[in-house]
């Protein structure tokens, strides 16, 4: 048995190995010597994410066979699975390519089907993985939808709509409350200095969203076309606020003034 399974996960990667030995024979022949750095750049950084998107394909076909058969499988009501189908497969979209997850599907009459594996592997229940949502949410902090997307094509070749981009966005979030609540604050140390930033801005509500004395405003006037901006009744004061906490540095810069004195605090 030992020796069976040190044989299955000695093959288990022979198409990752004839995918790396393909680029190894492309680099040592003649199609890639007269290539520029920026052309062997673009040409590997493809066929280094197919060859980790085939590891990670192979990983998974060696779990999948390795998976073993569970006596008993209940779910949150107690309610028993006693048919087991193997090989139920589904797609996971990763940062390096779609790959297929097979597992076995636990499954009874009138109710969901459990899948063990998925909870050991921690899949979502959407089709992207946790890594491809952490960059849709990284990019999408740095401009619209639309950029993200493009950013996420050059860097990972999946290629993503605005909507997506933003559901994976608002998913990577959802525990940004649980966050905060469970994570350990230092105490104060003496020099510490405690910064809040605070401002205003306006920021146009729909009508049902204002209050009633000022939706009240809103309709008292007339407005056939809209001006510059919006008119200040349709608009609720939106204060952002930011605190930090940090030691206090002085930071020193020579006196224009006057040269020989030195450096001055700031």
């Amino acid at each position: 048995m030992e020796a069976y399974a040190l044989d299955a996960a000695t093959t288990a990667f022979d198409e990752s190995g004839e995918r790396f030995e393909t680029i190894l024979a492309w680099l040592s022949g003649p199609e890639s010597v007269g290539l520029t750095h920026a052309e062997l750049e673009a040409r590997l950084q493809v066929a280094s994410r197919e060859l980790f998107c085939q590891l990670l394909q192979d990983h998974l076909d060696l779990r999948a066979e390795r998976e073993p058969q569970l006596g008993q499988v209940l779910d949150a009501d107690q309610v028993p699975r006693d048919t087991v189908e193997a090989r139920r497969a589904r797609t996971l979209a990763t940062v390096f390519g779609d790959v297929c997850v097979e597992r076995l599907a636990y499954r009874a009459r009138g109710h969901a089907d459990l899948h063990p594996a998925d909870g050991v592997l921690n899949l979502p229940a959407e089709q992207h993985s946790h890594g491809l949502r952490r960059l849709a949410a990284v990019e999408a902090a740095r401009g619209s939808f639309a950029e993200a997307a493009w950013s996420v094509a050059q860097a990972t070749g999946q290629r993503l709509g605005n909507r997506q981009v933003e559901q994976l966005s608002q998913r990577a979030a959802v525990d940004f409350d649980q966050f905060y609540a469970t994570r350990s604050q230092s105490m104060c140390e003496a020099g510490d200095v405690l910064v809040l930033s605070c401002d205003g801005k306006g920021v146009v509500m729909r009508p049902q969203g204002l209050r009633p004395a000022t939706a009240k405003a809103a309709t008292s006037h007339k407005l056939a076309t809209r001006q510059a901006g919006n008119p200040p009744v349709q608009r609720r004061a939106a204060p952002p606020q930011a605190a930090r906490r940090g030691r206090l540095r002085l930071r020193l810069r020579p006196d224009p003034q006057n040269p020989r004195r030195g450096p001055a605090r700031t």
